[in-house]
């Protein structure tokens, strides 16, 4: 079983990929709409920009804000695939399998696990 708090502790080591952080139009959202449709929304936009080989305008598919998922992507080097091959040693040159699919979507909702706890722990102690 993976230790997705592992992998995100060394993604933080990145200079670039510690500086993303969901706002607080992202914690909204996220409230407005629930967690499980934010796991709905990271398995779509997956499946549709990530997991098909060839991934069209790779390297671009992913905007960098407008979306708590696409903020999470960018933070875990899952926002295209090249991002995955240098950090998570996924190959480039064929589609995402279902197990592949699950490890991008279950890290990257790790890491909007770990945003909502950090920022319960800053308005708690406020």
């Amino acid at each position: 079983m993976l230790d997705y708090q592992d992998i995100l502790d060394k993604l933080n080591t990145s200079p670039f990929r510690a500086k993303f952080h969901l706002k607080k139009q992202d914690f909204v959202y996220i409230e407005k709409r629930g967690i499980e449709t934010i796991r709905s929304h990271t398995y779509d936009f997956v499946i549709k920009r990530l997991a098909p080989y060839p991934t069209l305008n790779d390297g671009k598919q992913t905007p960098m804000k407008n979306h708590p998922v696409f903020v999470a992507q960018h933070a875990t080097a899952t926002c295209c695939r090249g991002c995955l091959k240098k950090w998570h040693k996924i190959a480039k040159n064929k589609a995402l399998d279902s197990y592949e699919i699950d490890f991008v979507v279950n890290l990257i909702m790790a890491w909007i696990d770990r945003q909502i706890k950090q920022n319960e722990n800053i308005n708690k102690n406020m």
